[in-house]
Order: structure tokens, then sequence, then C-alpha cells
């Protein structure tokens, strides 16, 4: 029966052209001035496991616990199998639901051949139809159908009586040969759904993978922030009591105390705001984490002992971003809008159902299983749409816009990832040199303080000179782990925007 089904409507899947340039911009900006260490091993990045890309081993436990806790993943994996389970009950449909059913009945008749009283018992299991006769102590007929329960009808005759009717059979009712495809491709769409999502946890994964880095990176960065701050606040303090005395022994003036003082200030509210954001990026860790950071976590290398290094060779193909879980996730959404063409043009052309059933039927009990009580039935029905007054063509129209809006989703997922990844890779060439200029700047910085320091302590410069350079050093130290937490994060973000993230090792 099921070679009976035919033909699919729905349209060839053609995937869309790449709506990029076939490479990824590679001009000078692209191009660090600063050699940048070479890793051992070129490898891409979908295929560099985040343990070899993240080498800090508390970062690794904490990623290893995100990717058991993180209730967005977790999310992802409950969709997984909702889309699934709505595959199978799509794809059930496809089959004929066999069932069994069995039946009692008895009917009463009054003298003058009413019906008097009647009642019936079923049992069933799926949906079957039968028929029979019966006589009683009068004449007359009775017919009863069952579709999983049993229904009496009707009966005429002359004389009271008690008509009594037992039946059992097996068959299936409403099953929809599918001659135009319209249930396959609906199984088709509900699988590709099922695809799409199985693609949406790769990415939900890419994601809590890179946030947890970029979060971890985030609190060594302000961490080290607040260690400098609190270093540069003592020795602020300590100048601050010492031109304390110095006033109060008319060696120094009022500005300079008053300029001592202000540094303290800013360094007390930089404080502040530093063991603010510190604290605030511990909850941010835990939250993505998805459970409170345990106490036997490993230590964490300083922000600047991390190393993270990705080697991306020049003219780097464009066409890498179709393997992107977010991507791929889009195609399959696609590919599922070309089934629903095929459902909606079946709509337009006849549809064919069969009931059918085969059992027994016997007016006693005993007699159900004996050899003459067999039955059985056969019930083609077609229904062919004549007028439905533009429905089936609205809803053939409504799913080739669906199919369009798909395909513009699915290229702007990809002119989206080519700009992220084009994005990542000139801020990598760029915070390189920026990080290798800010690093000088630190070393300048720290020597001017130390010139300024002795001139004045020789009474060469005034104070003014040596707070300046404090002053200055400060800052650029502040500079440069804001750099190195960027171009940190950067590295992160690149490695996710090119696929990285999905292998554990």
């Amino acid at each position: 029966m099921l070679l009976l089904a035919g033909c699919t409507l729905a349209p060839a899947y053609h995937e869309p052209s790449l709506p990029t340039a076939p490479t990824f911009p590679a001009n000078a900006a692209y191009h660090p001035k600063t050699v940048a260490p070479q890793p051992a091993l070129v490898v891409s990045a979908d295929a560099l496991g985040w343990h070899d890309f993240f080498i800090d081993p508390r970062l690794r436990r904490l990623i290893e616990i995100a990717l058991r806790s993180n209730r967005d993943l977790r999310t992802a994996v409950l969709d997984i199998a909702q889309s699934q389970a709505q595959y199978r009950v799509q794809r059930s449909d496809l089959f004929p639901s066999i069932g069994l059913t069995g039946a009692a009945q008895y009917q009463g008749l009054s003298n003058s051949g009413l019906v008097g009283t009647s009642s019936g018992g079923s049992a069933s299991t799926g949906a079957t139809s039968s028929t029979g006769t019966g006589t009683g102590t009068g004449t007359g007929t009775s017919t009863s159908a069952s579709t999983g329960t049993s229904t009496s009808a009707t009966s005429t005759g002359q004389g009271g009586g008690t008509y009594r009717y037992f039946s059992a059979g097996v068959g299936f009712s409403s099953y929809e040969v599918d001659l135009f495809g319209r249930l396959r491709s609906l199984t088709r769409q509900a699988f590709e759904n099922y695809l799409a999502q199985r693609e949406n946890r790769r990415a939900v994964q890419l994601t809590v993978v890179g946030q947890v880095a970029t979060d971890y990176i985030a609190l060594l960065a302000d961490q080290a922030l607040l260690k400098v701050t609190a270093d540069t606040l003592h020795t602020q303090q300590e100048t601050e009591r010492l031109t304390q005395a110095e006033f109060d022994h008319g060696a120094t003036t009022l500005l300079t105390l008053r300029q001592v003082q202000t540094s303290v200030a800013t360094a007390q509210a930089n404080l502040a705001q530093y063991t603010r954001q510190a604290a605030q990026d511990e909850n941010a860790l835990v939250l993505v984490v998805g459970e409170p950071l345990p106490a036997d976590l490993p230590p964490p290398n300083p922000l600047g002992a991390q190393t993270l290094t990705l080697d991306i060779p020049a003219g780097l193909p464009s066409d890498l971003l179709t393997r992107r879980p977010d991507i791929m996730q889009a195609e399959h959404t696609l590919r599922g809008a070309y089934a629903d063409i095929g459902a909606a043009r079946a709509a337009f052309f006849p549809q064919i159902t069969l009931t059918a059933s085969d059992g027994l039927q016997s007016l006693k009990l005993s007699h159900l299983f004996t050899g003459g009580a067999t039955t059985w039935s056969f019930a083609p029905q077609i229904t062919v749409p004549i007028f439905t007054w533009g429905q089936n063509r609205a809803n053939l129209d409504l799913a080739k816009i669906e199919r369009d809006l798909d395909v513009v989703a699915y290229e702007q997922a990809i002119q989206t990832a080519f700009r992220e990844v084009s994005d990542a890779l000139v801020a990598r060439a760029t915070y390189l040199d920026q990080t290798r200029a800010q690093q000088a700047q630190v070393d300048e910085s720290s020597d001017y303080y130390r010139l300024a320091n002795m001139r004045f302590q020789a009474g060469v410069d005034t104070y003014l000179t040596a707070l300046d350079a404090e002053r200055t050093l400060y800052a650029a130290q502040q500079m440069l782990i804001t750099v190195r937490e960027a171009q940190l994060q950067n590295l992160v973000t690149l490695y996710r925007v090119l696929g990285g993230g999905l292998k554990p090792e």
C-alpha cells in the first residue's frame, strides 16, 4: 500500500551564492608590523579544540563546568529533544495507524417492533469498522459501526426480543495515501527543523565557551587594574603623609599639598570603581558558568601571562563560514521552507484516504472465533478541492514568501559572519601593534618617573614634576591593561567567529 505514494512537489533546493567577497580582506591594515609568535602547528579554528586554544587551567575548568551547567545550553538540548519528538509525530502520519477492536452489543425491541432498551460495550485499540446482523425473538436487522467504540443503530421488526451482537477486528482508519508528497514534505520540514535545532545547540556551545573566556579575561583585567591602583594609592598616601609633614613645617606650599591630595582622591575613586567592576565580573562569570564557582579551582594565570595563539593564513577563503553552526542552522531553516512549498502545492491535488478492517462477528460469543464468523470492509475516499476561495493559492504564496525571507536571512547571516571575521582579523593585527606601543609607553613612563624622583630628591626639580611623572606612569599602566584585555578578548572572538570551540580537545 505504501508503494502507492508518489512524487513530492517540493522545488529542488538551490543553495544561495555567497553574498560576500571570495576571501577576507588582506590589505595593509590586516598585517601587523609586529611579528607575532607562530604556533608549532597550524590548524583551522574549527579543528582546534578549546582545550588546546585555552591553556589557563582555571579557565579550562570553568569551561568544563559551563558546558555541563549553563542554562542556555540546557535549553538548547531540550529544544533538540522537542523538535525530534515533533519530527517523529509528523513522520508517523506516513504510515497507517493499525489497531484492534472488540465490541459487544445488546438491543431490546418492544412487541410493536420499536426500539425498547439497548446497551452495549466495546473495547478497542486503534481504529476499525465492522457491521453485522442479528435475530432474536422477533424478526429484524441490526447494523453497527465501530471506530474504536461500538454504537447501536435503530432496528425495526415484529414482536419483542433482545438482540445480541459480538465483534472483533483489526484495521486502520483514514490513512492518507501520500500520492502528491504532502505528508513527506511536512515530514521533511519537521526533519530540517530538528537539524536546525541541533546546529543551534552547537552555536550556543560556541557562545558559551566564548562568553566564559571573555568574562574571565574581564575579571583578570579588573583585578590587575585593582592591584595597580592599590599600589599607586599606597605610594601616593605615603607621599601625602610626607608632604603634609613638610607643609606643617613650612617646607612646601599649600598648592603642592592639594595636588598630592587630589591624586590620592583620584586613586581612591579608581579603587572603588575597580573593586565594583571585579565583583560584577565574577557575578557575570557565575551566571554563564551556571553554578557558584568551586573553591578548589586551579590558580589563574595573571593577565600578562595569558597566551592565545591562532594562526590565520593569508587569503583565508570566506566559504569556510558555511561551516559555522549559525550558518548551517539558517540553511536547514531554508531547506525546511522549500519543503513547506511542496506541502502547499500538494493541497491543489486530490487527497485519497483509506479505511479498512478485517475481523469476526457473531450473535453468540462462543461462535465468535469459528471459521464462518469472518467479516471485512474496505472504504476508499477521495477529496478533490474545487472551490477554496483562494485559500490554497494564498497558502502557496505564503510558503514562497517565507522561503524568500529565509533566503534573505541566510544571506544576512553570512554577511554578518563575514563582517565579524573581518573585524576580528583587523583588530588582531592592530591590537598587536597597539600592545607593543603601549608597553613601550609604560617602559618610558617608568623611566620618566624614576628620573623625576631622582631630580626631586637632588633638589633639581620640584615635586610637581615627580607627581606628573607618577600620574603619567599610572595612566600608561591602566591603558596597557585595557589594551591587553581587548587584545585577548578579540582573539577569543576570532576563534569563536571562525567556528572554534566545539571540539573539547
